[in-house]
This record gives structure tokens, sequence and C-alpha cells, in this order.
């Protein structure tokens, strides 16, 4: 047998008996006590609580708490773990209660060195965001509904001030992207994959319609994919090439707008290849924020752009009533 079945099987004996002795796990499964020692040792470094009485009618035995372990998590898994679940809660996770629950058990069932371990790494990583706790009824339901299949009917404002519209949806997935929550699914009305936010959800129910959502499809990266600019023939993309301090060119080649558009990147160059649209809409916008950190060499209709933004920026703040 493999070692995590010997395992699993000393704590079925163990979990069946109020005591037993190595020697006598050690007939039963047929190995040596020296193995069965190498065999404890590794289910209490696992979290399993077993105690060894020393003694005339001494031996193993388990925690009088401890009735079930369906999975055996070594330390680093255990803090890992506690991490995640620390970082879904900050993150507006919908179920906190399931997962309180769970990260609850997972302390109750483990030894005590194993349970300080856990809390020394407890609450070092968390995550800042503006995430609302009041969608949590709506998130739970669309998440449900997105495991199940289940067709929704809801009403929808698009802005905060436009009159609501009544649309059926069937949501693929959820996402949250800069503290807002959002349900990524076929609009009927729309017949096409589109993001809603949850936060404009005036109302919602369960239709009788079902749904299969295509495979392998991803909310994040449909999501993503929506935000960037849109794709085009290889040949309609434009080069642009910026040089610039070090420190300003990296954090330009990770920002989520522009690396996905990243060609190349050494000595003191980085090289995008972008739309036309994009070159005259959002980048000009974005670049101006490095300021001098950033040098444009080319494309030419990239420099004209940014004079052109400039020059309206100074025009507009030179117009009276501006100090």
């Amino acid at each position: 047998m493999a070692k995590s079945d010997y395992m699993m099987s000393i704590l079925w004996i163990l979990q069946t008996r109020q005591r037993t002795t190595a020697r006598e796990l050690a007939e039963e499964l047929e190995i040596s006590v020296r193995s069965v020692y190498r065999y404890i040792d590794s289910l209490c470094a696992s979290g399993v609580p077993i105690i060894a009485d020393s003694g005339h009618h001494g031996g193993y035995r388990l925690m009088e708490h401890f009735q079930s372990a369906p999975l055996l998590f070594d330390p680093d898994e255990q803090k890992s773990l506690v991490q995640a679940a620390q970082i879904a809660q900050d993150a507006g996770y919908p179920f906190p209660d399931h997962l309180n629950r769970a990260i609850s058990k997972l302390k109750t069932y483990i030894g005590p060195n194993q349970l300080q371990h856990v809390q020394l790494h407890e609450n070092r990583i968390g995550v800042i965001t503006p995430s609302s706790k009041k969608f949590e009824d709506d998130l739970q339901l669309l998440s449900k509904c997105a495991a199940e299949g289940l067709t929704i009917s809801m009403t929808y404002a698009k802005r905060s001030l436009t009159a609501a519209a009544e649309r059926l949806l069937d949501p693929y997935g959820l996402v949250q992207w800069k503290g807002s929550w959002y349900a990524v699914g076929y609009c009927h009305q729309r017949r096409e994959i589109r993001s809603f936010r949850v936060d404009r959800i005036q109302a919602m129910s369960i239709t009788k319609l079902n749904f299969a959502p295509p495979e392998s499809f991803s909310a994040s990266q449909f999501f993503m994919s929506s935000l960037l600019p849109g794709s085009e023939e290889e040949s309609a993309l434009i080069d642009v090439r910026i040089s610039g301090q070090e420190g300003a060119l990296n954090e330009l080649s990770r920002h989520w707008l522009f690396s996905h558009t990243l060609v190349s990147s050494e000595n003191g160059e980085i090289l995008f290849r972008l739309t036309e649209e994009s070159i005259q809409t959002f980048a000009p916008y974005f670049l101006l924020s490095y300021g001098r950190a950033i040098r444009i060499l080319e494309p030419a209709s990239l420099q004209q752009r940014m004079v052109e933004v400039l020059t309206d920026m100074l025009e507009h703040y030179e117009q009276p009533g501006h100090d």
C-alpha cells in the first residue's frame, strides 16, 4: 500500500478504538513498528490530534472531540486555506458564513501545535477593496443559478439615472472588478454575452428556463477582454515605441491596460502595438500621467495627439474662472 493508504488505515483504526499500541497496529497492518511511528508522526504533522499515553495501559488515541478527518492537510496547506479564506472575505465573498464555519472546523480538528502555526499566519494577508456586503443575497442567488443552469429574470438599470428594463439572463459566472461585482452571461434581449453590474439589478427572480454554458467559458477572461481595446487584424496595429526611466517602463509594461499589447522591452525602450482608435482615445490620457518619466518615440500620430490633449487642457484652465 502507499503511504497515504497506511495513514488512513491507522486513522480508521484509531477512530474505531479507544486506544491501541504501535505493536498492535504493526501486526494488523503487517508493517514494522518503526513504520507505524513514522506514519503516526506524519498524521500528527497533518493536524490529526493523536495522543500517546505511556505506561502499562498506554498507547495511541484520538482527542475526544476528533470524530472524522475526510482530508489531511499539512501545516503549510492549513496556513494557505486560512489565508485564502481571509482574502475571500475581504474581497466580498458571497458565502461568508459557510466559509467561517469551514475554517472553524479546520481549527477545531487540528492539534495545538498546528493551531498555533495557523494563528501565527492568520490575518497577515488582506485585500483592500470597497466591496459592499449588502448584495450578498443577490450574489448567492446568481451563484446558484450559474451552477445549476437556471435563467433569471431581472429588472436592470444601465445607469443610475436611466429607466430600468426587464431582461432575461443566463448567468455564466460572477466577477469582481474594482470593488464591484458583475454577472457575466447570455442576455436574451441582446442575444449576446454581456456583463451586468450586480448593484444595478433592482429585482431578480428565477424562471423555469434552463441553459448550458459554453464549454470552457471563463467569465473573468470575457470580462477582461471587454475592457481592453477592440482587437483587430495584426496588419491594422500600429507600433508604439516609448523610452524612459526603468521604473516607469516596468510599471507601464505590467499595467492591465497595456500588458496584453506588449511586444518587447529592452535597452530602455518598450514596444507596444495598439489600434488607431486606442491612440486617439484612451492612450494619450493614460500616458500623460507618467509625465517626464517617459518619452514617446513613435508614432508621430500619438505624439501629435498628446500635444492636442495638453493644449486642450491648457486652454481649459486659461478660461475665465480659473485662477
